[in-house]
């Protein structure tokens, strides 16, 4: 059993990590290889793909994370910030900005890790949302 959580959070890291670089601009690959990827490590964690994902609710998918393991639980709330912030950057979407801000909040509180480029972001949400309003 701690092999497969280790195994579980192994692909949580990982998916964060091609978000952070598919974020940076620092991706080499071709943009079809890409997709393939992001749609391969989405089915891997959440077993289903964004369109779904991004359907629940916010208290569904924060029921979701809570049920796993308290350690666990901090990588799956900034990998839902990256999720929400990249899909936020590619379709500049209210939901998906108020979705990132939120996942990253939860984040910032669970970690108690204090992180400039999380806070750039999260000052980046913040003048957009106040400017849509």
């Amino acid at each position: 059993m701690i092999h497969d959580k280790d195994y579980i959070m192994r692909i949580v890291k990982q998916f964060s990590e091609l978000l952070a670089t598919m974020m940076l601009g620092k991706n080499e690959g071709e943009l079809k290889d890409e997709q393939t990827l992001f749609e391969t490590q989405m089915r891997d964690v959440f077993k289903m793909d964004f369109d779904e994902l991004s359907a629940k609710s916010v208290e569904e998918i924060t029921e979701w994370v809570e049920a796993k393991d308290d350690t666990h639980q901090i990588a799956y709330y900034e990998l839902l910030g990256n999720l929400f912030y990249y899909k936020f950057h590619g379709v500049p979407d209210r939901n998906f900005a108020m979705r990132a801000k939120l996942f990253y909040e939860t984040w910032l509180q669970k970690s108690k890790i204090f992180s400039l480029p999380v806070m750039s972001k999260l000052t980046e949400l913040n003048n957009y949302l106040n400017e849509a309003t």
